[in-house]
């Protein structure tokens, strides 16, 4: 008599199999698609580490470094342009930058630290006149470019004048953003970004500490 209980084990058909042949496979691309995003992953992260390893943090200029003289527009608090003026950058020593400026304000411009948002005493400011550079009163924005951007801090859609600012790569956090300073005297006043309102489509993203208000 024939042994018929190898026969019985076999699948019908051929669906068993073609069922565990497509489980196996689509193990297989599991397995394949973790390996693969878990590489790319890896990747990603030592790219963004290698870019932020060549982007160094920004920060104000050391008294021997940067140019001697500056080339600046200057305002009256009207937002009308006086003339060009130019002369020596400011040049102060850290115990004099914390005199004139205070705590606050002078790790802010002199380390480019950030203030919380929401606590600028001119976030709500919104009189005509001009907004200056707290360490040296030069101009740096009209309130004609001023926007409330949603974020907590003095919003502006363009500089009063390209040459009273100085834009500089800055590694210092998890992406690389754009730091600006004052190009009088280097110091640190916020943050450029691309999603500002047109006709620049520029967002200045300035720390009211490191400026003030002339009425005009």
């Amino acid at each position: 008599m024939a042994d018929f209980s190898v026969l019985s084990t076999l699948p019908g058909n051929g669906q068993e199999s073609a069922a565990s042949v497509g489980r196996t496979d689509a193990a297989d691309v599991s397995r394949r698609a973790f390996i693969f995003g878990g590489a790319a992953a890896v990747s990603g992260l030592a790219f963004w580490g290698l870019r932020r390893a060549t982007v160094a943090a920004a920060r104000p200029l050391a008294p021997g470094e940067g140019p001697r003289s500056v080339t600046v527009v200057r305002f009256s608090p009207a937002g009308e342009e006086v003339g060009r003026t130019t002369g020596p950058r400011i040049v102060r020593s850290d115990d004099e930058w914390r005199r004139r400026l205070g705590s606050d304000a002078y790790w802010v411009m002199r380390h480019a630290d950030t203030e919380r948002p929401f606590t600028g005493a001119l976030l709500h400011e919104e009189r005509r006149g001009v907004f200056q550079c707290a360490g040296c009163d030069l101009a740096l924005f009209n309130s004609k470019t001023k926007f409330d951007s949603g974020t907590g801090w003095p919003s502006f859609w363009q500089p009063i004048a390209p040459e009273n600012i100085v834009e500089s790569p800055d590694g210092s956090l998890m992406e690389v953003r754009t730091a600006v300073s004052c190009r009088l005297c280097d110091g640190h006043l916020g943050h450029v970004f691309t999603d500002g309102p047109q006709p620049t489509g520029l967002r200045y993203c300035m720390n009211s500490l490191a400026l003030k208000f002339a009425a005009a």
